[in-house]
């Protein structure tokens, strides 16, 4: 069987202000900022857990990649066999690394293009590949609204194994999206159609396009709303963000960030869009019972891992699974059809603890028992 030349490209800056309530990495300076702020990159991380599947078939590829962080590091560190086909001039890699990179990769005749990034990543490589070559996204950014990347890192490491060990892997399109992140630091959504790309096609592993619709049925929201402010008591309480507790935060008549996430306490504003080492330290100030209350990604079913980085292992942890407490009208589970919550916290012993059934609120005194799946 012929070697599988697998491009590999890795944006060792996707989603670093996610930590630090920063929302992305895109802009100039926001990387800097976020560093200077405590964010450690998380990029190669997460290519790691993707590339760790494939080490059983080490002599079956060769990767071809990009110097230091973009991928070579991360490919000798894992001991497989690869080719530099780019060299970026400079050790602060920006967006026009990615595009030329691209053009070596094809060049070099790769059979599949893996990044890891976000949706700027994912508009960068469609700027040079269309839609007639197969890519695949290692999910590593803040936004990913995109339907070119896998559920999880571990999910893309599974479909290139596939197609690795010759298994049949349908090719289909998939659209590139991205939103504004200067509106987006604002709490705006503007998402935006910028192409498509061809994804192979194995629906356990490849996520939906985010669904961006507001819920339709705001009597539900309200009996959801009634639901959790009755369990508040004098407790501290983490609002996670989506449009879900955006509606529970307008219902105590509270300021919202949409996309971040605020502290409560007896029903009061505490905190609004707090980063990672501010929630910690908020926790620790408090002695009484803490709640944590999220909402899934509409289409995807993240609980943990998209959007809402602040809630870090450690704070999950401290919260405990227990005072978690679940979102979602009916017709936003339903819509999942079938498909498991997935909790993809980069941390793989929280995500196993976290797996199995836990409660869904779905009404007031109204709940259901939904999976949780760690990353597959």
């Amino acid at each position: 069987m012929p070697m599988f030349k697998l491009g590999f490209i890795i944006n060792p800056i996707a989603g670093i202000g996610g930590s630090v309530a920063l929302k992305g990495s895109d802009g100039e300076g926001i990387a800097e900022q976020a560093i200077a702020l405590g964010a450690k990159p998380m990029a190669n991380a997460r290519a790691k857990q993707a590339l760790t599947v494939l080490l059983p078939y080490k002599n079956a590829l060769t990767l071809y990649t990009v110097n230091g962080d973009m991928g070579e590091t991360l490919a000798k560190e894992l001991g497989f066999n690869y080719q530099v086909v780019y060299r970026s001039p400079t050790t602060k890699t920006c967006f026009k690394d990615t595009e030329n990179a691209v053009d070596s990769l094809i060049s070099a005749g790769i059979d599949l293009l893996l990044f890891a990034g976000g949706d700027g990543t994912a508009r960068n490589i469609s700027h040079r590949v269309g839609d007639n070559f197969p890519v695949l996204g290692i999910p590593a950014g803040c936004k990913i609204h995109s339907g070119v990347y896998a559920v999880t890192p571990t999910a893309a490491g599974r479909i290139v194994e596939l197609m690795v060990t010759h298994q049949l892997v349908t090719l289909t399109e998939a659209d590139v999206m991205d939103i504004d992140e200067s509106l987006f630091r604002e709490g705006v959504v503007k998402a935006k159609r910028y192409g498509e790309m061809q994804v192979p096609a194995e629906l356990r592993y490849v996520q939906a396009t985010k669904s961006g619709g507001k819920e339709l049925d705001e009597l539900v929201l309200q009996d959801i709303a009634a639901d959790i402010i009755d369990k508040m008591d004098d407790a501290l309480v983490v609002i996670g963000s989506g449009s879900t507790t955006a509606f529970l935060m307008e219902e105590l008549g509270l300021n919202n960030t949409l996309l971040g996430v605020d502290v409560v306490h007896e029903q009061r504003l505490l905190a609004n869009d707090v980063t990672e080492p501010q929630l910690w330290q908020l926790l620790h100030q408090h002695k009484g019972s803490i709640k944590l209350v999220i909402t899934l990604i509409g289409g995807q079913g993240h609980i943990f891992g998209r959007g809402n980085q602040q809630l870090s292992p450690r704070i999950i942890r401290e919260i405990g699974k227990e005072n978690i407490l679940i979102i979602a009208t009916k017709a936003k589970l339903t819509a999942l059809a079938s498909r498991p919550l997935i909790a993809d916290t980069g941390d793989n012993t929280l995500d196993d603890e976290l797996s199995g059934f836990m409660p869904v609120i779905t009404g007031y005194n109204d709940q259901v028992y939904y999976p949780v799946s760690s990353p597959q």
